[in-house]
């Protein structure tokens, strides 16, 4: 697994203007059952897929902090809202809450997440690959084919399959 996660930069790299140019064609001329589509790849590829052996997401990138998730944490902390984005949170250049630092502080050395009951939204529907109406998020899934071998597989699996 680690040799995968290691050459996935280069392996998105090299198909980063293959992914862009079906991407651009999905955008136009979207197949009708792509929501279902999706649906299945990703869920045959995370019947293979241990996040537990990666947390390569959890690594390497931050999640972006909703209000919501906000709040829910920092009850989950008992401490007040400003208390949980002082100690982990910043505003970045878009001007979202996004976390001080990588690998992500609530990640454990065995890969689990100490707080996965109440982890952000963008945690919990990582890698995105299983989203209604995907052809909106084709920017997004070309960083996250850098990140996630799940999402790697899966986009090279629906090259397969989809013929636009």
């Amino acid at each position: 697994m680690q040799d995968q996660i290691n050459n996935l930069p280069k392996l998105a790299k090299d198909k980063n203007k293959e992914n862009k140019t079906f991407f651009a064609k999905l955008k136009k001329k979207q197949p009708k059952q792509l929501d279902y589509l999706m649906q299945e790849l990703h869920d045959n590829e995370f019947k293979n897929t241990d996040c537990l052996k990666c947390a390569n997401c959890c690594k390497t990138t931050g999640p972006l902090f909703t209000d919501k998730d906000i709040l829910r944490i920092s009850k989950y902390f008992k401490k007040k809202p400003q208390q949980f984005i002082d100690a982990y949170l910043r505003i970045d250049e878009d001007n979202d809450y996004v976390l001080q630092a990588v690998p992500c502080p609530f990640l454990g050395a065995d890969n689990y997440c100490s707080i996965y009951e109440v982890r952000p939204k963008a945690c919990s529907e990582f890698p995105h690959t299983d989203r209604k109406k995907f052809h909106q998020i084709t920017n997004l899934t070309m960083k996250n084919i850098a990140i996630c071998p799940a999402a790697f597989n899966i986009i090279e699996e629906m090259k397969k399959r989809v013929k636009i």
